[in-house]
């Protein structure tokens, strides 16, 4: 397509001489600017899908894809065989009985709202999460009148293991004086890390036997966590359920407990991949302007090639590939510093911690505890495109500019 003169010389006015220093510091600008867009647009779409992806492997690693919830006072007292009906069904991996009441929580230095959650020993390992979670414990003690509570809500309160905690639930016994709210003190046998700061300082784990007894509710449950095989089926999966269960329980999924959240996450995710488009369009003018310089410098050249032969359509291509060149070498170097930056990112932030001394990454802001990032393939040859895009049109009128250029004005004034 390009011959080997049109390539030589193109490359030979990519090389700014010492005269000619003013066209290499925009042509720099042009490549740092270039870089930079690619770079930064790779980052930020990255982290955006690993904050993602992460807060939700984090969610359905605690929670179901479907909850059953039971209606006020209307607690599951068959749970046991709705769970054997529910796990029967094709694509459900598991069924997990709960017990989530919300109270307070008082260690006598300090006092917090929490959420209990009753739930079975061998539960709690089903799920890779909350193993992991549970791991700086032993689960054999997860027995009796005890509680594990996250290790945030643990220093909140100033407890440690073997201390004693007091919860305090409004929902007590009715007397002839009124509502006397229901106080227990429980053993904290230890305490757990999820990695989600809502669930690290904010949720109690209590065995279910005990739950089941504080909250007075016999052998009952309030919950039914529905974890799928294969999340694609959970329209079909949770019609199914909806049908099946009494007026007395409510079925949720995950989108519809997070939709907020999500949406937020999705619409902040396009508008910056908006803006930092605009950044590299930026850069592209950087190009339009070094090379509409380089073409008024260097016209006597033009001018010669022209008169020994030269068509306009050679003049194209040698300034076309200049412009061409600078968008390729900008975007190569802007996605490998982006693909290495990515790759490092949670270093990264720690290095800059360590030097600035603040967080830059609140677990009480972000719900999370390390900065993920996940690079989308697909969406780096996107902003591939995007940018060579870019660049090759802003290319055309500068290399059409200089086709134009008419020899004997050139010579005349020269």
């Amino acid at each position: 397509m390009f011959s080997k003169f049109e390539r030589m010389t193109a490359w030979r006015y990519i090389r700014a001489k010492r005269k000619e220093g003013f066209i290499s510091v925009i042509t720099g600008f042009a490549f740092t600017g270039i870089a930079l867009g690619v770079a930064t647009l790779i980052i930020v779409m990255s982290v955006m899908n690993g904050f993602k992806a992460e807060l939700l492997n984090r969610i359905l690693g605690i929670n179901g894809h479907i909850s059953i919830v039971a209606s006020p006072g209307f607690p599951f007292n068959n749970y046991k065989n709705a769970i054997d009906n529910i796990q029967s069904i094709d694509g459900i991996e598991m069924a997990v009985p709960l017990i989530e009441k919300q109270l307070l929580v008082s260690s006598g230095k300090n006092a917090e709202g929490a959420m209990v959650r009753g739930i079975n020993k061998e539960d709690i390992l089903k799920k890779k999460i909350t193993r992991d979670g549970f791991a700086n414990m032993d689960i054999d003690l997860f027995e009796g009148d005890v509680v594990v509570i996250g290790d945030k809500l643990a220093h909140k309160l100033g407890v440690f293991v073997d201390d004693e905690i007091t919860l305090i639930s409004p929902n007590g016994k009715v007397t002839a004086f009124g509502a006397v709210p229901r106080i227990k003190s429980y053993r904290v046998a230890g305490t757990f890390s999820l990695g989600m700061f809502a669930y690290d300082s904010g949720y109690i784990f209590m065995p279910m036997d005990a739950a089941q007894k504080y909250f007075s509710l016999k052998d009952s449950a309030t919950l039914i966590d529905v974890t799928l095989k294969n999340e694609k089926q959970l329209p079909q999966i949770r019609s199914m359920l909806e049908r099946s269960v009494s007026l007395d329980a409510y079925v949720y999924d995950w989108k519809q407990t997070n939709a907020a959240f999500f949406n937020a996450i999705d619409v902040e995710r396009n508008v910056m991949f908006l803006i930092l488009t605009l950044i590299i369009l930026v850069a592209a003018f950087n190009i339009i302007t070094g090379l509409i310089m380089l073409v008024k410098d260097k016209g006597r050249d033009i001018a010669v090639l022209r008169t020994m032969g030269a068509t306009k359509g050679m003049i194209m291509r040698i300034f076309f590939m200049d412009g061409a060149f600078i968008g390729l070498v900008g975007t190569s170097i802007g996605v490998a510093l982006g693909l290495v930056f990515c790759d490092n990112i949670e270093n990264i932030r720690q290095f800059l911690q360590k030097i600035s001394g603040r967080d830059l990454f609140s677990s009480e802001i972000y719900f999370l505890s390390q900065l993920p990032a996940k690079v989308d393939f697909t969406e780096v040859a996107l902003v591939v495109a995007i940018t060579l895009g870019l660049s090759f049109l802003a290319t055309l009128y500068p290399a059409y500019r200089a086709s134009k250029f008419d020899p004997a004005e050139a010579l005349r004034y020269e």
